[in-house]
């Protein structure tokens, strides 16, 4: 019996906090994402700043809807017999890595 059986519930507690976690994430980056007022009398270098934030925030915002996505993806599989193996070798992905990153498909070794 492969870890993420026995450890089924304990997984889908991580994924489901990782979920929740991510969605406030999202939340928060899209409120810096807004866009930058030209009529905002901030200054022309704060302005600057401000549309380089910007970039920075909406890169990872759409981090964080991938993760959202994979997240969503990995809770839909737990059931899926192939869940926690690794999607190139088929090696078993230790729980502590599954834990750690639960919408990974890749072992450490496959991942790099």
């Amino acid at each position: 019996m492969s870890q993420v059986s026995i450890n089924k519930e304990l997984i889908t507690k991580k994924i489901n906090e990782e979920i929740e976690l991510t969605q406030k994430l999202i939340l928060e980056l899209k409120e810096l994402t807004a866009p930058v007022a030209p009529d905002c009398a901030i200054g022309r270098v704060s302005r600057m700043d401000a549309i380089n934030n910007k970039s920075i925030n909406e890169n990872a915002l759409r981090k964080a809807e991938q993760k959202l996505k994979g997240l969503t993806i990995a809770l839909q599989n737990i059931d899926d017999p192939d869940f926690g193996k690794c999607a190139r070798c088929k090696n078993d992905i230790p729980l502590g890595r599954i834990l750690l990153v639960p919408h990974s498909r890749f072992c450490v070794h496959c991942a790099g």
